[in-house]
């Protein structure tokens, strides 16, 4: 035969494209306060946005992976919306409720406050493009650098920035398809309280649709949605602090030897993230993104234990692993990239994230032309189809977030996502599916040997333990958890107080705390979230019955700053 009838004959790669949505618990759980507003900015202008995109292509098929504790949140802000829309009850995120309270803040402070508030969003992609926006903006920048300015500035300067802000922040489905929203844009200043009202319902709404219209996607088969243990904790260091050292010996851990009860809290994690999953969406997943990619031996046999049938995780960790027993990355059947693998028998199939392809989409694509854009990327699929023996029993797993790349792309990312799945949809070579599907089908899972454990960062968990910082974060986590499991011991925590406790004490436990401890970090963003994890153990150890240590009344790490990165994983990054 021919090498052009060989080439004919060939079947099609397979692509996943699979996006994370992720925000850790911005709630005070005691006083119910929202401290930071990322996950309803998020919800109405990204999850919507993305929930679009897949049901305008009807050919296109995506993996959309939810943390549980995102999705109380959403639910939450739903509730919360339409209940002050309905019955005035109040709204307990501070930024949302501004936007429409009869009464403004009086205090200078106060204003001041929520002035800076409506300046954290993206410069050129979200304030530049509105022309009322960015003029609001540059007063506000004047308030910032001199307070003072305050005595020129009325209620209508506060209610027409808090407007924009919240017009600025919403989908392109949404702004182009919603005729309030039309009509605010053009009136463009003087709004009054009836339009802010009016601009809240538009939240409300999106806001209680949004989850629906995911579940709704999966029961037509055009999306597959799976889970992340509840509060994303990084499941591997919970269950061994000294699983860090597999892929980085040399790294200073904690003091504390090993997280206090971790098998049995990370199985709480998974277990509560999949009845968190169910309740919203109706269904079991099959599949699992585990909290920052993070895999070990022991993460991946408790996921199989639990019944996942496949997890993913970073490229970085699979040539660790393939290193380590001397397996080589490039054979003749093609990259040893493009297969799942399966680690432990009987445990869940692994796929890899392709970290250049997945890369380009989060940090690169966004400066350049959307047709361009897709056109490299099926390029570069292309060439991978053409280097595997067997493209049908290959997937290339494009796994990145499904939230702070496009507040850099012109528009939410509205023409570079739209020409994507069309492409891809169309492409006679390519294969744009999920990672059941590819289970189901030929694709071949082949067997790994050996796992070093890692995340999709650099293969290592250095993003999250190694650093003094992130190890006294690790070393005050694990005397609370003590503290917590003294109180339960003593019968001192029973009933809804000891529920309350164990919710708390899961928030703790998330990977997002110790992503940004450490003086690399930018100071500003590095401070909110340092103050969110000290006020989490504060309440903690008060549900728990105890004064909280003094140090938690004292911050204990400071950053210094460091260049953004639009494309990955983290809550209200690109904002900081």
């Amino acid at each position: 035969m021919s090498s052009k009838a060989d080439k004919r004959s060939r079947g099609r790669l397979r692509v996943v494209l699979a996006w994370h949505m992720h925000q850790p618990q911005y709630r005070d759980l005691i006083t119910g306060t929202y401290r930071l507003p990322w996950t309803y900015l998020h919800a109405v202008k990204d999850y919507v946005d993305m929930a679009a995109h897949l049901e305008a292509c009807p050919d296109a098929r995506a993996v959309v992976n939810f943390a549980p504790i995102l999705l109380e949140q959403i639910s939450d802000y739903a509730e919360q919306t339409r209940g002050y829309l309905n019955n005035a009850q109040p709204i307990s995120d501070p930024l949302l409720a501004a936007l429409v309270s009869p009464v403004l803040p009086v205090v200078n402070d106060q204003r001041a406050a929520l002035i800076r508030a409506c300046l954290r969003a993206n410069e050129q992609r979200l304030i530049h493009r509105f022309t009322p926006f960015n003029k609001l903006a540059q007063i506000a920048r004047l308030v910032v650098d001199n307070p003072d300015v305050l005595t020129y500035l009325d209620d209508q300067f506060l209610a027409d920035i808090l407007v924009w802000y919240h017009l600025a922040w919403l989908g392109e489905s949404v702004r182009r398809e919603d005729g309030r929203v039309l009509r605010l844009q053009e009136k463009g200043s003087g709004y009054s309280l009836q339009d802010r009202s009016e601009l809240l319902g538009v939240i409300a709404d999106v806001l209680e649709a949004v989850l629906p219209r995911y579940r709704k996607l999966a029961e037509a088969g055009r999306v597959e949605l799976s889970v992340t243990p509840y509060a994303h904790p990084i499941l591997p260091l919970l269950l061994d602090l000294r699983s860090a050292h597999e892929a980085m010996p040399e790294a200073p851990l904690p003091e504390l030897k090993a997280y206090p009860g971790g098998l049995e809290r990370a199985r709480r994690h998974v277990e509560e993230g999949v009845e968190t999953f169910e309740t919203h969406f109706g269904f079991r997943p099959n599949g699992c993104w585990p909290a920052e990619g993070g895999v070990s031996s022991a993460a991946l046999a408790l996921l199989g234990e639990l019944g996942f049938d496949w997890v993913a995780s970073g490229q970085s960790v699979l040539h660790n692993s393939l290193q380590r027993t001397g397996t080589a990355w490039e054979t003749a059947e093609g990259p040893a990239l493009y297969h799942p693998y399966r680690a432990e028998k009987p445990g869940p199939a692994c796929f890899f994230r392709d970290d250049g392809l997945s890369d380009l989409i989060g940090f690169t694509y966004a400066n350049w032309h959307a047709d361009d854009a897709v056109a490299d990327l099926i390029r570069h699929l292309e060439t991978i189809a053409s280097h595997c023996a067997h493209p049908e029993q290959n997937v290339v797993s494009i796994i990145l977030d499904g939230e702070n790349a496009w507040e850099y792309y012109p528009e939410n990312g509205q023409f570079f996502l739209s020409a994507l799945y069309k492409r891809l949809a169309e492409h006679p070579g390519l294969d744009l599916t999920t990672f059941s599907a590819c289970l189901d089908s030929e694709v071949q899972i082949r067997n790994l040997g050996e796992l070093v454990a890692g995340s999709w960062v650099y293969g290592t968990f250095s993003t999250w333990i190694g650093d003094k910082d992130k190890n006294r974060g690790w070393d005050m986590l694990g005397e609370a958890k003590r503290t917590f499991d003294e109180a339960v011991a003593e019968g001192r925590l029973m009933g809804r107080r000891l529920q309350l406790a164990e919710r708390q004490l899961a928030v703790c436990e998330g990977s997002d705390w110790f992503w940004w401890f450490g003086d690399y970090n930018p100071a500003d963003t590095v401070s909110d979230f340092e103050q969110l994890f000290r006020r989490h153990l504060s309440n903690l150890y008060q549900l728990i019955g105890v004064v909280p240590p003094e140090y938690l009344s004292h911050t204990f790490t400071t950053g210094k700053g460091r260049p953004q990165m639009g494309g990955v994983m983290r809550p209200g990054q690109a904002q900081a």
